[in-house]
């Protein structure tokens, strides 16, 4: 009840920064595992239940939490009346003031009676808050669980609707908005009880003058239900522009590298922008009708006393100082509920919309997963299919693979060819349960691994990445380095198999990161291999070395199907389907399909055409033992020349999250009230307050110095008053306006200036950076910034007018109490600072801790596949449990932390008022009157609200600048060389010849890391085609980042037809060049943007480089043509559209007009990368 139990915690806070470490454990009952396992077991009780209708799942969760709301609902109930007997003690002592009392010492009785209400409503109130803000964890939690879980089963289908963003969004932000809403629900129905209750007191103290009151109330009430609708509709098309513009953010962040190699970062910071302006809309219309709400509700008091006064003059009921401060100290108490009625409207629909977006979400179709079985001993065909056809899409006709008929016995070697998009990836796709079945029958029998065409890497070591999970045992993993050709990589690695591998594996070659990949299926030990073109990404030693030593070696006793376009390796495989157009044309051993199959044979010839005839044509597959000759090499991975430079543990790529510890002082609120001129919006708006504040005391003061002067008259009394009270409504309404301007301002210069850090920040930024961390602060942390900042300001500052007004009042008619006023502000303030040495230390530990969630969130939606094929799921469930509990923790123990404190400010705050009113009781009767003994104690009531209140916004915002701090940090990541530098441009034409010229190139990643290329010269002449080629790992892509200067040269030069690049500005040189990178790259979007994504070329023009690149059927057959839609967040090329010719060629089209174009004019370099197979 005291919360005692954080002393400690708070107590370490004080002496030191927190850290991660210092987290207590979270209670069985908050974690997050107990409540999901709670939720699912309702949620599957009510499905099982007879009733047709969906179990909601809204009650569903009340369900499971319905005991907790109750008890808080009791406390909530305990408070609201406990804080209602304060104006009737407040009456009974102004009677005792005017000779009225009904037995002695009454006074002394009441002071003590008003110290044990205002405890026992702090304590009531404290625990209310405490437990709803637990609930919401909870229930945050929870849902933040079943996300996670509904995403490892997402059918392609519902991948269209809701994409990765959208999936980070619903547990960034949704979520957390839900679990805000229990905090606020019993406001609902107190705030009404408190009304309810207030009218009563009202009715005894002014009759049927009360009637005014209440007829103000309701209409205040009625006048904002269609202002709460607008507030929906226009925090609906706001979440729905967070979405949008958080999709495009996160794929312009994750293709950066190919953003920057083709010059694009204006054009798609521009997008951006656009999508931003669109948020700003309905950000501002959310806002303004906040504001308005703010205003009416804030101002409703004013109007109240002026219609219940009014009607008492009409009505001829007399005025005096019991009745009328009585009245206000009623009007008082009641204030604060209604204040916060637009927060409450605010939060409810904010919820709601947060709700329905998630219910969506976990409404949407599953995959099925009933084609994998359980039982491996003894099967002959581990995997069966008859008359199978399947398709991506549910709904269409249109088969994506038609009439599969594939029996394979255990053991088998098949191999699948056929030529680009016939649908062999799709197959694989099909055994893992992937692709939708519409027809036929599959069985699926054994554990399965799966390596994909392109290689999904996770953040961690490389050990991480290969055992995937599985226990250590030394001497399979050393045979597994070696089968996959690892062992000479990782000794190049300063950590070896230790050492941190970037995001998506940024700091391994396209290689190597293919290859951890088949270590990773290797150590998994299955019984079926399914393997994707998995030596696409190596040279054409190390994919025969792995052929031998991986396929034919490793994996001769398991079950192996493997897609493939290299026909060398055919010969020696059990059988070979051949594919075409999404059928088996012809399956059968080599020899017989080469002697049957013309299609089969056209295609070897053209690949010996192609490459040169290998020796492996002229093999005969006589015995399984046979494998591909090959001449022993040296340096078959690379060099092997390496600098002994050990850096320390501390510079391993992926370094800790950076966070600011201590107390920042003012600074990150000056960095945001310092944007865009909030400086003088927020000091207007709180000189508009400070008068609002003053008017309210002045109404107050004149109504208590002249309620009893028999000068006065009643009309004079009450018209003064009321003239007072609708000045200071204007400067309300002046300064709910400032804020919303404030707000706005602020949040559009912090984001451009995010934008554009973010965009001109250089790759090894990206590359040790992982997305999680900045995409937390785009959208959660600018979320917050948005909407929250701006009015916490000014309610922070604001309250803070207020409660210090208030106790001002009651020192100037109670002068004595200041006696105990200035220790109890000295004490306050020190306990403040005391809470906030934690309380920030805490936030900041919420937010490093949700990056975390974020990225792992982010990595297991685009590995989902590769998750689902090892069976991995509830090991990234349970991960994902423990960083939903993780980030709880600290968010757990920052409100309990703001309960602390409160709780100790309340109790000093009614010990001012019981002091005051002790005072009061023992000066001789006369000394004050009783106007002022009445407006002394109805604003002494009200100060332990009003002041706690205040500490509470304080605590908010300073948790909340926490955002401002975190978006700070990546404002000002050093960036790139300059895009233009004026003063040397290259002609328009340039580059006229493409003449080439390296000169001693040194290039290193980081300072501390060894040398990558160690001083390259050559030159090209212009015209030429240059090869590239070397082993994995051996700086190809490197040398070709150069002349983009993705790396900046440690030493040397590159000069192009007499320009040296370094001098120019990036943007000039990018835009010269064109590329096809190693990564395959799509944006979400139609064919046509992904082919020119600037709108540079006509349809012809298109059309044209389709046709030369073999897809102009693929795109004409499809619907819409170019304006069919891609997705871009497809783990595999195959998983969302049906034609993997379709996907694998969009990326040479990126570039491919231009090139086209300089081929066949005066612009002769073009740079292609080749890695030759």
């Amino acid at each position: 009840m005291s919360f005692w139990w954080l002393n400690p915690l708070m107590k370490m806070g004080y002496k030191k920064p927190l850290e991660d470490k210092d987290m207590p454990l979270l209670g069985s009952t908050d974690r997050a595992c107990n409540q999901y396992s709670m939720f699912m077991e309702k949620l599957n009780g009510k499905n099982l239940s007879p009733s047709p209708a969906t179990p909601s799942f809204f009650w569903t969760i009340v369900s499971c939490h319905t005991c907790a709301i109750l008890v808080s609902g009791f406390f909530a109930l305990l408070k609201v009346l406990t804080v209602s007997a304060g104006p009737i003690i407040l009456k009974a002592f102004i009677n005792v003031s005017l000779g009225k009392g009904t037995f002695k010492h009454e006074g002394y009785v009441l002071a003590a009676l008003l110290f044990v209400c205002k405890c026992c409503e702090s304590l009531s109130q404290r625990q209310w808050y405490f437990r709803t803000r637990r609930l919401g964890l909870q229930v945050r939690s929870l849902l933040s669980a079943a996300i996670y879980k509904k995403q490892q089963k997402l059918s392609n289908a519902a991948k269209m609707k809701h994409s990765s963003g959208n999936i980070m969004n619903y547990v960034i932000v949704d979520a957390y908005r839900i679990g805000e809403s229990p905090y606020w629900f019993h406001q609902t129905w107190t705030t009404s009880v408190q009304i309810c209750i207030s009218l009563a007191i009202l009715y005894d103290v002014v009759g049927a003058a009360m009637i005014s009151s209440l007829v103000v109330i309701v209409m205040t009430v009625l006048s904002n239900v269609p202002l709460a609708r607008l507030q929906h509709k226009s925090k609906s098309k706001l979440m729905e522009a967070q979405d949008v513009r958080l999709k495009a953010m996160s794929e312009s962040l994750v293709h950066m590298k190919v953003l920057k190699l083709y010059a694009w970062e204006s054009h798609f910071k521009k997008v951006i922008e656009g999508l931003r302006k669109v948020e700003y809309k309905w950000l501002s219309a959310f806002q303004l009708r906040r504001a308005y709400n703010i205003f009416m509700f804030w101002s409703s008091p004013v109007l109240v006393s002026a219609a219940t006064f009014l009607t008492c003059y009409l009505l001829k009921i007399p005025l005096d100082a019991s009745n009328v401060f009585t009245f206000v100290a009623t009007l008082h108490l009641v204030q604060e509920p209604i204040r916060l009625v637009p927060e409450v409207i605010a939060a409810v629909i904010q919820s709601k919309v947060a709700f329905t977006r998630i219910s969506k979400f976990l409404d949407a179709p599953e995959l099925n997963g009933q084609v994998r079985k359980k039982y491996y001993v003894g099967i002959d065909y581990p995997i069966a299919m008859n008359s199978c056809s399947f398709s991506w899409d549910d709904s269409s006709s249109k088969h994506t693979l038609k009439n599969i008929n594939l029996i394979v016995k255990g053991g088998e070697k098949i191999a699948i060819c056929g030529e680009v998009g016939s649908g062999k990836s799709t197959l694989l796709a099909a055994v893992l349960g992937e692709v939708p079945k519409t027809e036929g029958m599959i069985q699926v029998c054994g554990k399965m691994a799966y390596v994909s065409q392109n290689a999904w890497i996770q953040s961690g070591t490389v050990r991480d990445n290969i055992l995937f999970g599985s226990s250590m045992d030394e001497e399979r993993y050393h045979n597994t380095l070696t089968r996959c050709s690892l062992v000479k990589d990782l000794e190049m690695l300063p950590y070896g198999d230790c050492t941190q591998i970037g995001e998506r594996g940024v700091n391994l070659s396209g290689g190597q990161k293919q290859r951890v990949q088949l270590a990773r299926a290797l150590y998994q030990n299955a019984e079926i291999y399914l393997l994707d073109d998995p030596f696409s990404a190596v040279d054409a030693h190390t994919s025969t070395s792995l052929f031998n030593e991986y396929v034919m070696s490793a994996l001769s006793e398991k079950t192996v199907l493997l897609v493939t376009h290299q026909v060398d390796f055919l010969p020696v495989f059990d059988s070979i389907l051949f594919m075409s157009h999404g059928e088996v044309i012809r399956s059968a051993p080599y020899q017989d399909l080469l002697a049957d199959c013309k299609e089969f044979k056209d295609l070897v010839s053209a690949d010996n055409d192609t490459i040169g005839v290998s020796d492996l044509n002229n093999s005969k597959p006589t015995q399984r033992s046979k494998e591909v000759s090959i001449k022993e090499t040296y340096g078959i991975h690379g060099s092997g020349y390496t600098e002994s430079v050990k850096p320390s543990p501390a510079d391993q790529l992926i370094k800790k999250e950076e966070r600011e510890t201590g107390d920042a002082g003012v600074k990150p609120y000056m960095l945001y009230l310092c944007q865009n001129k909030g400086l003088l919006y927020f000091s207007l708006s709180m000189i508009s307050h400070t008068f609002f504040v003053a008017g309210q005391i002045l109404q107050n003061w004149w109504m208590a110095a002249n309620v009893q002067n028999p000068h006065v008259s009643a009309l004079k009394l009450i018209s003064v008053y009321i003239i007072i009270g609708v000045c200071t409504m204007f400067f309300l309404l002046s300064r709910s306006l400032l804020v919303v301007v404030l707000g706005m301002h602020a949040s559009r210069s912090l984001f451009s200036q995010l934008l554009n850090s973010l965009f001109r920040a250089p790759m090894s930024f990206f590359d040790s950076t992982p997305l999680g961390r900045v995409l937390s602060r785009v959208s959660s942390d600018l979320c917050i910034v948005d909407l929250d900042i701006p009015f916490a300001f000014a309610l922070s500052l604001g309250g803070s007018l207020i409660a210090y007004g208030n106790l001002g009042v009651l020192v100037v008619i109670t002068w004595q109490v200041l006696s105990v006023s200035v220790p109890m502000i000295v004490l306050a303030i020190w306990l403040q600072r005391y809470y906030l040495a934690s309380a920030k230390e805490l936030m900041r530990i919420n937010g490093t801790t949700m990056s975390a969630l974020a990225n792992h969130l982010g990595e297991s939606i685009s590995g989902a596949i590769t998750i689902r094929a090892f069976e991995e799921e509830d090991r990234f469930f349970a991960k994902n449990l423990d960083l939903v509990d993780k980030n709880a923790s600290p968010y757990f123990y920052n409100f309990a932390a703001t309960e602390w404190l409160i709780q100790r400010l309340e109790i000093m705050t009614a010990a001012v008022l019981s002091f005051s009113a002790f005072v009061m009781a023992l000066l001789p009767q006369g000394t004050l009157s009783p106007g002022f003994v009445g407006m002394a104690l109805s604003y002494g009531l009200s100060l332990n609200i009003m002041f706690v209140a205040s500490i509470q916004f304080q605590c908010n915002l300073g948790n909340q600048i926490i955002s401002v701090e975190r978006v700070n940090q990546y404002m000002d990541i050093q960036s790139e060389a300059a895009e233009v530098v004026e003063e040397n441009r290259p002609l328009q034409d340039w580059p006229q010849n493409g003449n080439v010229d390296i000169r001693d190139l040194k290039i290193r990643y980081r300072i501390d890391l060894p040398l990558v290329l160690h001083g390259i010269t050559c030159k090209f002449e212009g015209g030429d085609k240059i090869g590239i080629v070397g082993r994995t790992g051996s700086g190809k892509t490197t040398l070709i980042g150069a002349l983009f200067r993705l790396v900046e040269p440690t030493e040397g030069k590159v000069i192009i037809d007499s320009v040296d690049i370094s001098t120019i500005g990036l943007h000039d040189l990018r835009s010269r060049l064109g590329i096809i990178p190693q990564d395959p790259t799509l944006f979400q979007g139609t064919i046509r943007y992904n082919l020119d994504p600037l709108g540079q070329f006509s349809d012809e023009q298109i059309w044209e480089v389709l046709d030369k690149c073999q897809l102009f059927e693929a795109v004409r057959e499809k619907e819409q043509g170019l304006d069919s839609h891609v997705i871009s967040e497809i783990q595999n090329r195959y998983e969302n559209t049906p034609d993997n010719k379709y996907v694998k060629k969009l990326v040479v089209l990126d570039k491919l007009y231009p090139i086209a174009s300089m081929m066949l004019g005066t612009i002769s370099f073009i740079v292609l990368i080749k890695i030759w197979l």
